[in-house]
């Protein structure tokens, strides 16, 4: 249906004022001050990683988030199979192969992001648009499509379009197909602040606003929060080290409570200028900015590099010891943890080895996944599949 044709009922813009905490909200300060601790805390564990090692993290991150968004929309895809996917190892179970390539789709779209793909703001309508499409065109058929709770209709979702009909989710009772476009261009006017603490509470803000709009007809969720990592590494030059979404999905239940909550209208003269609740904006943020916080610093406890390396050297210890690794296969693996990287040629001094001998090792390194390189005469660095992360880094996803 052409966007000309879509029912506008003319709503006006006010209906989800305030877009942003006011400096007048008593929870502003507050507010503030959590946004400089995040600041804070993401720059300070962004900066204690060696590059080869935070390139390698960021790819696992990705499968995190991935995993973490799409279960809280009830799809569940251990990051095993979603790592399975990206190398197009398929199930044969069709339900889950469709997860997969659900999964892959997600991947793919954040690795845009992360590569900076994006040609204008996250918040813009035409970048919401394009998250949208790229996600929901790489989609097998069985998952594009929405089933009318009242008539059982199968509704198709077009990619990268704007839904042409009304919806209601939960109680909320969102604008008209034709009144998103006029909605979604003041959020990109309103989300667009400069300064340093601004851009990170918009993430929030948008976050929910987006949502209370819901411009498609699905997808909105997962939409949603791409965009917010998008504002947030922006906003934080976070290099895709940590992700709220596992922080959300932990803590599904009070997180749809705050998006809720948000929802209402104002409870009196007090609560803001807008016809939405600013106090619950308000509370939503700090929730969301606390759970950035408490994903930093979990992040920083899995990935001390003390910690890191004795996990990693015991796990190669009981590799060698069961006849999957061979001998030495610890001292590279500390050798590159401890240099971030390391010539295929040193390998044979560090060994004290033939040529041969050193090429085994490292060939077993690459082949269990621990260890990756861009090529057969690149330098070796550490990689962190999915297969190992309950070993490397526990608690990041559960075990399959």
């Amino acid at each position: 249906m052409s966007e000309k044709t879509l029912r506008d009922d003319g709503e006006t813009i006010g209906l989800f004022e305030p877009l942003m905490v006011s400096e007048r909200s008593p929870k502003r300060r507050a507010l503030n001050d959590l946004s400089l601790e995040l600041a804070t805390a993401s720059t300070r564990f962004a900066s204690s990683l060696p590059e080869s090692i935070a390139d390698a993290l960021a790819d696992l991150i990705r499968s995190m988030n991935c995993y973490y968004s799409n279960l809280i929309e009830g799809h569940n895809t251990h990051p095993i199979d979603i790592e399975r996917a990206l190398m197009d190892d398929y199930s044969a179970d069709p339900e889950k192969r469709d997860l997969q390539l659900e999964a892959k789709a997600h991947i793919t779209v954040q690795k845009w992001i992360d590569e900076g793909g994006m040609t204008d703001q996250p918040t813009s309508p035409e970048m919401i648009k394009e998250t949208h499409r790229r996600f929901c065109e790489l989609l097998p058929p069985d998952l594009l499509y929405v089933e009318m709770p009242s008539t059982g209709e199968k509704i198709p979702v077009v990619p990268g379009e704007f839904r042409d009909r009304d919806v209601e989710v939960g109680r909320h009772v969102a604008i008209s197909p034709g009144a998103v476009d006029r909605f979604l261009e003041r959020m990109q006017k309103a989300y667009h602040p400069a300064g340093r603490i601004e851009p990170i509470l918009a993430s929030a803000c948008a976050h929910h606003r987006l949502l209370w709009v819901h411009p498609f007809l699905d997808g909105n969720g997962r939409v949603a929060r791409l965009m917010s990592y998008a504002m947030l590494r922006d906003a934080l030059d976070t290099k895709g080290l940590w992700s709220v979404a596992r922080g959300l999905a932990r803590n599904e239940t009070e997180y749809k409570r705050h998006l809720a909550a948000c929802d209402a209208p104002r409870h009196g003269d007090r609560d803001g200028r807008g016809t939405l609740s600013e106090a619950a904006l308000a509370d939503f943020t700090a929730f969301f900015l606390k759970i950035c916080i408490d994903q930093i610093t979990f992040m920083e406890g899995l990935m001390k590099p003390d910690r890191l390396r004795d996990r990693i050297l015991i796990w190669a210890e009981e590799e060698m010891r069961a006849g999957t690794l061979p001998a030495k296969s610890d001292t590279v693996l500390r050798a590159v943890l401890l240099q971030g990287s390391m010539e295929r040629a040193d390998v044979v001094a560090l060994l004290g080895v033939t040529e041969r001998s050193a090429r085994r090792v490292t060939s077993a390194l690459l082949e269990v996944g621990a260890l990756q390189s861009s090529s057969t005469r690149a330098p070796l660095q550490l990689a962190f599949p999915a297969k190992l992360a309950g070993r490397w880094m526990p608690g990041l996803f559960p075990e399959e």
